[in-house]
């Protein structure tokens, strides 16, 4: 079997083509096997620069860490919250004239109680000769003795919170009211 002439040069330029192409696509794949490498040597990381994929170990493991540690944290605020709340935190001190016949406001109840409400009221009564001190528990803002009008203001100060409190305050929510009361 023979070519002709058109033939073989038309299966020569076709060959020509298939060769070139072929040339082309060795070469954009021999550029992309350049690059992959030179992107992996970045992840590897040679020399003596620690590599991508260790750092980004590293990392993950410090996430892990630093989750573990948040948990534990939040753990401990929620014991130091339940603490706080039985912390003596609202203290109301009121200051009165007990008699008549002596000014100066001198005696006084003050109020220490918890979040809830419990803890005791102390009341300092200041006479001419002598000075009587009593201290009464409370239980959820009342008692099971019989509370003084003063006694009762000075519980009533101490549960406000703290946007209906006196101008009047110190620090660590302590509220101070001073009246007067007539015998």
């Amino acid at each position: 079997m023979s070519l002709t002439k058109s033939a073989a040069d038309l299966l020569a330029v076709i060959g020509t083509a298939a060769g070139v192409v072929g040339v082309l696509l060795a070469l954009l794949a021999h550029l992309r096997l350049r690059r992959l490498r030179r992107d992996y040597t970045v992840l590897q990381a040679g020399d003596d620069r620690e590599s991508f994929v260790a750092a980004a170990a590293r990392q993950v493991e410090t996430v892990a860490r630093l989750r573990a540690e948040l948990s534990a944290v939040e753990r401990r605020v929620s014991e130091v919250r339940l603490d706080v709340a039985d912390a003596l935190r609202h203290v109301a001190v009121v200051r009165y004239d007990a008699f008549r016949d002596m000014g100066g406001r001198m005696s006084f109840s003050a109020a220490l109680l918890d979040d809830a409400g419990d803890g005791l009221v102390l009341t300092a009564i200041h006479g001419r000769t002598e000075t009587r001190s009593y201290a009464k528990g409370v239980k959820g803002g009342d008692s099971d003795q019989q509370l003084s009008p003063e006694e009762r203001q000075a519980i009533t100060f101490a549960l406000r919170s703290d946007a209906e409190r006196p101008p009047v305050m110190s620090p660590g929510h302590a509220a101070v009211a001073t009246v007067d009361v007539e015998n």
